[in-house]
C-alpha cells in the first residue's frame, strides 16, 4: 500500500508540467497575448516571438521527459530492492521452519 502512495505522490508531483497552457491568443504573437509579457523578443511578436515560444515549449517537454525517466529509474530501483528483501525474508523463513522441524524430531 505504501508503494502505491509513493507512486501516486511522485506522479502527481511531476504531472504539473503537463498541465501548462497559454492564455488567449497564439504563443509568441506579441505582448498581452498568451498571459502577459514574456520578454523583449516575445513582446515584439512575429517569427522570433513564435520561435522563442516553441523553444520554451521544447525545453519543458525535455524537462518533463527527463523527470519521468528519473522517476521510472527510481521506481525500478525500489522494485529491485523490495524483490531482494522478499528473497532474503523467504530464505529466513525457510531456515526457521527447518529449525522448527528439527526441534519437533
Amino acid at each position: 500500500m505504501a508503494l502505491r502512495q509513493i507512486i501516486r505522490f511522485r506522479f502527481n508531483s511531476f504531472s504539473v508540467l503537463g498541465s501548462r497552457s497559454m492564455g488567449g491568443g497564439e504563443a509568441g504573437s506579441g505582448a498581452g497575448k498568451g498571459g502577459g509579457s514574456g520578454g523583449a523578443i516575445r513582446d515584439a511578436g512575429g517569427a522570433f516571438g513564435k520561435k522563442e515560444a516553441a523553444n520554451e515549449e521544447q525545453y519543458f517537454r525535455k524537462l518533463q521527459a527527463k523527470q519521468l525517466k528519473d522517476m521510472k529509474d527510481g521506481l525500478e530501483k525500489e522494485v529491485k530492492f523490495h524483490e531482494e528483501q522478499i528473497k532474503a525474508h523467504q530464505e529466513a523463513l525457510k531456515r526457521h521452519k527447518e529449525r522448527l522441524d528439527k526441534l519437533d524430531d
